[in-house]
């Protein structure tokens, strides 16, 4: 039987990823999380998992029996109260109960950053919690990273809505601050790689990728694979409280987190022991192939409008209108306004409406009027990518599930804004869309049979979570 490995932080972005991975490589896990619904699919695919929390030590008591490995991937940084006494006593209880439980090991993942310099209260935290818990007596694998680059990523995230949503941005000091970024596939890959180690003394690894850069580079860049023409103008003021309470407007982060993450920005955060090149066979990539690994496995970001219907019919007759979607069928509601904006486009140098060959079947690629057969499942799936101009990318997906009994319809209208302009696009038109996919899925559901139950809008002007 394999050894029990303990995963804390699975419900975390870092702490997501390594689970997904040490399922899919048949390992024994064991989770402990505060809010246990949090890990979804994750755990029912194979995780045990115990409810608790950190700072309980009792509930880490439980966690830890019979464990052989811990990975310790939980900070207090989105804490009300002050995170350095969290993150201290949690170490505390998590050091005493492995040693306890007699783990044979504990890996972590800290910040990087030189000791000789005045760090930031975060980064100086995280060096802390390395220290307590190696105090324990635990051998302690230590990997210390700057930022992360992975669509999900606090950091990735701040960069994401700082280039996609100011044409103009004002550049403070911090952005200038050499940083040496790792993407989360081989930040994954280095903690998978830990549990390989010869068992013994701990060791502290700095790892990051090949690159030195600032953020102001990753923005930079993100901008140029985005195809986005960004202004930056460099100022000496904008203070890290100032800074945070400006991200706050413009970014999804908490001022608390934001805050704190800029005063760790100011500090250069760069690989100095370059030795766990040799240890590991991990050779990391580098943050342009970083970037756009995260730009095309993203989800968040992604605007969609989601509705769906019931019919009184199996999903074969259900899906037979949507197969027939466009062309000389039309639309099944406003028709004319499509005709319309094929016109539009057509003089604005696109597609316009092409029609389509096949009148009632379809492949992938087919063309339909202005769109193009993405995917095609047979009575089950259609999903159809945008060619007309647009500020971004856009989608129009059709899913039928069902029985002999009936069937339900959903209709997903996915849209990737291109910067400011493209999200303007989105509510300018979101009035618009709402009659017309609106009456499009009521037309497709009287074109089958009649609904039995009304039209249900599920996430309205939402953002998308994921995309297969």
């Amino acid at each position: 039987m394999k050894p029990l490995i303990l995963v804390t932080g699975a419900t975390g972005y870092v702490g997501g990823h390594l689970l997904k991975a040490l399922l899919a490589a048949g390992h024994r896990v064991r989770c402990l999380a505060r809010r246990p619904e949090g890990l979804g699919a994750q755990a029912a695919a194979g995780a045990e998992v115990v409810t608790g929390d950190v700072l309980d030590a009792s509930s880490v008591r439980a966690a830890m029996v019979g464990v052989h490995t811990a990975y310790y991937l939980v900070h207090s940084m989105g804490s009300a109260g002050s995170f350095e006494e969290q993150d201290r006593a949690a170490a505390q209880i998590f050091g005493v109960a492995a040693r306890a439980a007699g783990v044979r090991r504990i890996i972590y993942v800290g910040g990087l950053g030189s000791a000789n310099q005045k760090l930031s209260a975060h980064l100086r935290s995280r060096h802390e919690v390395g220290d307590i818990l190696r105090s324990s007596a635990v051998p302690v694998i230590e990997f210390r990273a700057s930022i992360v680059i992975g669509s999900g990523s606090l950091s990735f995230e701040m960069i994401r809505a700082l280039v996609e949503r100011l044409p103009v941005m004002i550049a403070p000091r911090w952005v200038s601050v050499p940083a040496q970024p790792i993407s989360i596939a081989d930040l994954r890959s280095y903690l998978l790689a830990a549990l390989d180690l010869p068992l013994g003394g701990g060791r502290v690894y700095e790892i990051g990728g090949p690159d030195q850069v600032s953020y102001g580079g990753l923005m930079q860049e993100y901008a140029r694979q985005r195809g986005l023409k960004r202004l930056v103008i460099s100022v000496p003021v904008l203070t890290p409280r100032l800074s945070s309470l400006w991200l706050r407007l413009i970014t999804p982060l908490y001022v608390s987190v934001g805050r704190k993450l800029i005063d760790s920005i100011r500090h250069a955060t760069v690989v100095q022991d370059p030795s766990a090149i040799t240890v590991f066979d991990i050779r990391p990539v580098g943050f342009r192939e970083a970037i756009a690994t995260a730009l095309r496995t993203e989800g968040r970001g992604f605007l969609e409008d989601s509705r769906s219907i019931r019919v009184a019919a199996p999903p074969e007759t259900a899906f037979e209108p949507i197969r027939r979607i466009g062309g000389a069928t039309g639309w099944y509601y406003a028709t004319w306004l499509w005709r319309l904006r094929g016109a539009i486009d057509l003089m604005a140098g696109g597609v316009g409406l092409r029609g389509r060959g096949d009148p009632e079947n379809l492949r992938v690629g087919d063309i339909v009027d202005c769109w193009r057969v993405d995917i095609l499942e047979p009575n089950r799936r259609l999903r159809l990518a945008a060619e007309m101009k647009l500020p971004g990318r856009a989608w129009l997906e059709f899913e039928v599930t069902g029985d002999i009994s009936g069937s339900t319809i959903r209709q997903i209208a996915t849209f990737d804004p291109l910067g400011l302009w493209g999200r303007a696009y989105w509510y300018a038109v979101y009035p618009l869309h709402q009659s017309i996919f609106g009456g499009m899925l009521r037309g497709i559901a009287a074109a089958t049979s009649r609904p039995d139950t009304g039209l249900r809008q599920t996430v309205p002007n939402g953002v998308r979570g994921s995309r297969s």
